[in-house]
């Protein structure tokens, strides 16, 4: 196989938990270079804010649409490439009044239902179903006058349909262990600046024996709060780090290391026990994945 085809044989996840397998040379070689398991952009306004004792329900609505699939150049490497990715995450918050460390213990569990479509020259697929299940059972947070912080390990556990003849899956066939650290700083006049970061470590996926790069996220906002309303920008950068390794060599030169950056508009409303959320989010800066527009709507609801 040639370099040139070779880097044409991609996997990409966007929105949430997504893989893709291209084929080259009548062959199929999976490689998994191009995107994380977590979904970029899913926290907002208060990231860092745990809220206090208690039972949440959060829901996460999302619908991903790329027409290009940029390559370590920056530039489109797939012609007539197209996908579209939608996606509703149901999530379940515990906090509970335990300290440890001075901060609230807390747990949580997120289950994705996925649709995801993907049309590249060599044909089209669909595929509906149930993601990788997102579980951290130690979640930790602390709240002062005007700053909140809060960490975790989120564990994804791949639970999704997975086979690697297909152009389109629902889950990753690996583990991805990912450390996290957010805060949110709340001032006096409601000037809300929050980050959530994120690191993965990533397990080989043991039907291809490919194993990805470890990658370095974060969500981010800048608002203001105004009474029941939060307006303000937001988005995510995205890097890899280590290089994919396939067969424990690295693949292609540059290790197929992905990167992308987005921004946009954002609003929530708070409404009694329940709050609501809006986004767009543009990708830029994009390699080694799809580059495309996100939109997400967030729905919690506090028992």
């Amino acid at each position: 196989m040639s370099l040139g085809t070779l880097k044409k044989v991609l996997i990409c996840t966007v929105g949430l938990y997504l893989l893709l397998f291209l084929a080259g040379n009548n062959s199929v070689l999976g490689t998994e270079g191009g995107g994380g398991a977590y979904p970029n952009g899913a926290e907002d306004f208060m990231a860092g804010a745990v809220p206090p004792p208690g039972i949440y329900f959060l829901n996460y609505f999302t619908f991903y649409t790329a027409d290009k699939f940029m390559d370590n150049s920056g530039k489109s490497a797939i012609p007539d490439f197209d996908l579209n990715v939608t996606a509703n995450v149901f999530r379940l918050l515990y906090v509970s009044k335990t300290q440890i460390f001075g901060g609230n213990w807390g747990m949580h569990v997120f289950i994705p239902l996925l649709n995801v479509d993907v049309e590249l020259p060599i044909g089209s697929q669909s595929k509906t179903g149930i993601g990788d299940i997102i579980i951290d059972p130690f979640i930790l947070s602390w709240h002062f006058k005007n700053w909140h912080f809060a960490t975790g390990i989120d564990i994804y556990i791949p639970t999704g349909q997975f086979d690697k003849n297909r152009l389109a899956n629902l889950g990753r066939n690996y583990w991805t262990f990912e450390p996290i650290f957010a805060f949110t700083y709340l001032s006096d006049s409601g000037v809300d600046v929050s980050c959530k970061f994120m690191y993965d470590f990533n397990t080989k996926n043991k039907d291809t024996n490919y194993k990805s790069g470890q990658e370095f996220h974060f969500d981010y906002t800048l608002g203001k709060r105004l009474q029941n309303w939060h307006l303000g920008i937001g988005g995510y950068y995205y890097k890899q780090l280590t290089s994919d390794k396939l067969n424990g060599q690295r693949v292609l030169p540059d290790g197929n290391k992905g990167r992308a950056f987005a921004i946009g508009p954002q609003a929530k409303y708070d409404y009694k026990n329940m709050s609501f959320v809006l986004k767009y989010q543009k990708e830029f800066e994009v390699k080694n994945k799809p580059e495309g527009d996100k939109f997400w709507f967030k729905f919690v609801y506090a028992f």
